[in-house]
């Protein structure tokens, strides 16, 4: 017999920072530090940390200098040395200034060290458009560090997987980049009280259907669910797989819908041109090509930096009837 879980209703700041609270808890070599992470400062620009360091000390909780490279190049030295930092990066474009430590020291150490040095090491950034935060604070650059070996990485759509996948982080041994939709912060759902682990490597089909599958992750899950429903109506039976993990991905579960189905729908608010939808669809049409009805479909940002202008912006970022329009596409 199955136990039901006890959950409470809190927004993916609140599921962030008890994440991050019961990770302190539970093991004292867990430290966080980024910019304005301590009180009072506010606990991060998102108060995703708001209270810990008056908790935990300013020698767990440290606000740095701004310095990207300063943060993860401390946050790497501890991790060798027998911590697990979390590092905070504000926004996820500010990783252009430190992806020399994050390529080429947290990624390879365990291999250039003979599986001898891990470097358990989270490292958090707000990611994503829609809150007109301008060019250099809006992108989503997944596809950057997907491409570095070495790297897990993983998107939430909700608060509880928000919480469970940024624990499997900390209590990774190797490093972990978890991207954080801007957009989501202020969403809310139910949690899981406790200590909640999402694994990495396993997604989620919030909505089965038969008709087409629509893969995608982060904050594009919501539309697609909207999407979904919206097809419905239109007699289409749209199923939609948030992928959560990004690296190490659930290629099993994309390809069992996708043999299923006969057509995918590939969703992502990043750029089109190198994104990771073409990873996806590569996947599914080498191992399915033979069996699809249909094209892959890509649903994506255009090939531009993110517009400041609110009804530009607006039509960069992909929304409900962007996808709708795919899935028509996939399934006509």
């Amino acid at each position: 017999m199955s136990t039901a879980v006890e959950t409470k209703k809190m927004t993916t700041v609140q599921a962030i920072l008890d994440a991050l609270d019961l990770a302190m808890e539970k093991d004292p070599t867990v430290l966080l530090l980024g910019e304005d992470v301590s009180d009072p400062s506010g606990g991060g620009v998102f108060h995703t940390s708001d209270g810990l360091s008056t908790k935990y000390g300013e020698h767990r909780v440290a606000s740095t200098p701004i310095s990207e490279q300063a943060i993860i190049g401390a946050a790497i030295g501890a991790a060798v040395g027998g911590f697990r930092p979390v590092a905070e990066i504000m926004f996820m474009d500010f990783f252009a200034v430190c992806l020399d430590q994050i390529s080429n020291h947290a990624a390879k150490l365990r291999y250039m060290s003979g599986g001898q040095t891990g470097v358990p090491i989270t490292i958090r950034c707000a990611a994503g458009a829609g809150m007109q935060f301008g060019a250099q604070h809006s992108e989503m650059l997944e596809s950057w560090v997907t491409h570095i070996p070495g790297l897990k990485v993983v998107v939430a759509s909700n608060p509880a997987d928000s919480k469970g996948l940024l624990t499997s982080a900390i209590f990774d041994d190797d490093p972990v980049i978890t991207i954080e939709p801007t957009l989501n912060y202020w969403i809310a759902g139910e949690v899981p009280v406790g200590e909640h682990v999402v694994p990495f490597g396993k997604a989620a089909t919030p909505r089965a259907g038969d008709d087409v599958t629509v893969i995608t992750y982060g904050r594009e899950v919501q539309f697609a669910l909207a999407a979904a429903e919206q097809l419905a109506s239109e007699g289409v039976n749209a199923e939609v797989i948030d992928l959560r993990s990004l690296v190490p991905m659930d290629e099993t579960a994309i390809l069992e819908s996708v043999g299923r189905t006969k057509r995918a729908v590939i969703v992502h608010q990043a750029v089109r041109r190198g994104g990771l939808g073409a990873e996806i669809s590569c996947l599914i049409n080498e191992h399915l090509f033979g069996e699809l009805a249909a094209p892959v479909v890509r649903v994506t940002g255009p090939n531009t930096p993110i517009p400041y202008a609110a009804e530009l912006e607006s039509l960069f970022v992909v929304d409900t009837n962007d996808i709708a329009e795919g899935i028509r596409r996939a399934v006509k």
